[in-house]
């Protein structure tokens, strides 16, 4: 896994990085996040959160993008395989970590499939605080449900008949 449950820790005591050391984390998390977007849906949730990091990287947040790292070097043959089992049917599995920033926001996560794979995946850190882990699972389920709805749509209007659009 390229994170552990210290991910979303911050140490407020961590050394900042050099200017040229930030400079480098900086380009690496862009890196990154071009790759999460493409073809490393599973480095999502880390990339989600060292892009909150890259105005003032320190030596912990060096050490996360280390650990990312090594996971894609270890896996770097490892196939992302999607597809469409012919069902027609539309599955979302939806998902709230709450208070999980150091500013107490909750994060979301969601990933589509149609039988093999996931399609499309998303993970991001909540615009607004949530009091309970319930109120930010619904949070979770409205972040995403704009990209529910076009999906559907979309793929009616590509000709694709879907039987149903489920929401977990």
């Amino acid at each position: 896994q390229p994170w552990n449950e210290n991910l979303y820790k911050v140490n407020e005591n961590s050394p900042k990085l050099s200017k040229q050391r930030a400079e480098e984390f900086h380009t690496m998390t862009a890196k990154g996040l071009f790759l999460s977007k493409r073809a490393r849906p599973d480095i999502q949730p880390v990339i989600s959160f060292l892009c909150t990091r890259t105005k003032q990287p320190t030596q912990e947040d060096w050490q996360k993008l280390t650990k990312m790292m090594k996971f894609l070097n270890g896996t770097k043959n490892d196939v992302l395989t999607i597809g469409a089992d012919g069902s027609h049917i539309i599955e979302w599995h939806v998902d709230a970590a709450f208070a999980v920033h150091p500013d107490y926001k909750s994060h979301t996560g969601a990933t589509m499939s149609m039988g093999k794979g996931a399609i499309y995946s998303a993970s991001k850190k909540q615009k607004v605080n949530t009091r309970s882990s319930t109120e930010a699972e619904i949070v979770a389920s409205d972040d995403v449900i704009g990209q529910i709805l076009w999906t559907r749509l979309f793929l009616k209007a590509q000709g694709y008949p879907v039987k149903e659009n489920i929401v977990y």
